[in-house]
């Protein structure tokens, strides 16, 4: 007794290459750089981050100029962060949103009378220097460490964590406020490369994990067999398959490299005078909290929108390097595939319409036997089934089409 199954898997192959295809066409022909920078600019957050970023740094050295190792550039702003002016509207802010005005001074003066938007923008100056030579500093020493152990192993791989786990154990706070004590009077990049001296542990634990899974890959024996060197290998070959990793993990530490530097100045063990940063900013104007309310709000609210933008941009280059995200197209863009493929083969269509149409109970176990439909549900047993039944049935099971 034969029994058949409808199955037409070559018209469900078609009808699922629509949705797999339209990713691949949007990528054809493209670079990996060009599609990791098409998908970071569809992170909305991300883009919109980078460009608040990007304005804030702008905006704090043109404002008040730069002063470093003794070089002078000044800025547009008509105040310095060390200047005292006469005091204004008695130092509450000027700036008001209704009707629109800035005035002289915008986010208002201290208690001597310095501008806040002079000293604002100083304090950011120093709180993102220390923020990207920290994570310069981190990120380098993170990914020699974690490559070297992770591609040699053994005693290296041993001797190298264990040091790694040594760094680990010593809170960073504490590094920091005794260093920073030392240094922090040399200026904000010299405290910066403190703070990178000492947080790469979290680096070097990803790009050792990522080492030891790529070791083994095929390229990397295909690159031993022709015989090139450990260093080509780590740096040339591996390496760039771990960019993902190391790029989100190095956004990461920068912005906890601007909330420890902040925390730290908060304590007195940052930045020291005469210079300034946003964590000293609200250290040094503590007891004027209940009477100056405003010398707080700015260099608090710079300090979170810049941890957020860079965390943001950090999510947002996590998933453009991550292959395994995949952008599921909308209706719009299915419909408009669909249109630029033609027409569906005639079993593709038929069978893209019974999978539109939901299933009834009945439809759910149903085979053909014969030239008859047998169902195999609990409901219906053995219909129109015309042999007999043989000793041992057992009543309500499954049709057996081998029976």
């Amino acid at each position: 007794m034969n029994t058949t199954i409808t199955n037409e898997p070559d018209a469900r192959e078609d009808a699922a290459k629509a949705e797999i295809t339209i990713e691949q066409k949007e990528t054809e022909g493209l670079s990996q750089g060009q599609i990791v920078r098409r998908r970071f600019f569809r992170h909305r957050a991300a883009l919109i981050s980078m460009i608040v970023l990007a304005f804030i740094i702008i905006l704090a050295f043109t404002s008040v100029g730069v002063d470093l190792w003794g070089i002078r550039i000044p800025g547009w702003w008509q105040y310095s962060w060390n200047q005292i002016p006469p005091k204004v509207n008695n130092g509450v802010p000027t700036m008001s949103l209704w009707p629109l005005q800035f005035g002289d001074h915008p986010f208002g003066q201290d208690e001597v009378g310095r501008d806040i938007f002079a000293v604002v923008m100083r304090g950011t100056q120093q709180s993102v220097m220390v923020m990207v030579i920290a994570g310069v500093v981190a990120t380098a020493i993170g990914v020699v460490v974690g490559a070297v152990a992770g591609y040699y192993g053994k005693w290296t791989d041993s001797v190298l964590m264990r040091f790694t786990d040594i760094i680990i154990t010593i809170p960073l706070i504490v590094i920091g406020s005794v260093l920073g004590n030392t240094f922090g009077s040399l200026g904000a990049a010299v405290l910066g490369v403190v703070i990178g001296l000492f947080a790469w542990t979290t680096m070097a634990r990803l790009v050792r994990g990522e080492f030891l899974t790529l070791r083994e890959r095929e390229f990397v024996d295909a690159a031993r067999v022709s015989g090139a060197r450990d260093r080509r290998i780590i740096f040339r070959h591996i390496l760039p398959n771990s960019v993902g990793v190391i790029v989100v993990n190095a956004t990461l530490l920068m912005a906890g490299a601007i909330l420890l530097e902040s925390s730290l100045s908060f304590l007195g063990f940052g930045v020291q005078s005469p210079d300034t940063s946003l964590g000293k900013i609200i250290s040094e104007n503590q007891a004027a909290f209940s009477t100056r309310p405003w010398i707080f709000w700015w260099p608090g609210i710079f300090i979170i929108v810049i941890a957020l933008c860079v965390n943001f941009i950090g999510d947002g280059l996590r998933d453009a390097f991550d292959p395994r995200q995949k952008k599921m197209p909308s209706e719009r863009a299915m419909a408009r595939a669909a249109r630029a493929a033609g027409p569906l083969p005639a079993g593709a269509a038929a069978v893209a319409a019974v999978d539109a149409t939901p299933a009834t109970p009945d439809d759910v176990h149903m085979v053909d036997v014969g030239m008859q439909t047998a169902y195999t549900g609990d409901d219906i047993v053995n219909f129109n089934d015309p042999r007999p039944e043989e000793p041992g049935d057992v009543q309500h099971e499954p049709l057996d089409p081998e029976r």
